[in-house]
């Protein structure tokens, strides 16, 4: 079984860039691990992390 498997959740992720230019967390305007050319919602890992804990508990 894959993670996918688990999640009931589409959540799609944006790609993952392979250089600089990074895309800024829409947070705390960090640079992300995502290109700057995607359009949308990015967050750094940290506040990716951050954002999937207090959805967790959410419930």
């Amino acid at each position: 079984m894959s993670e996918d498997d688990y999640c009931l959740i589409d959540a799609t992720r944006p790609p993952v860039a392979e250089g600089p230019p990074y895309a800024e967390c829409v947070l705390c305007r960090e640079p992300t691990e995502y290109p700057e050319s995607y359009k949308g919602i990015t967050l750094c890992p940290v506040c990716e992390w951050q954002e999937a804990q207090r959805t967790a508990c959410s419930g």
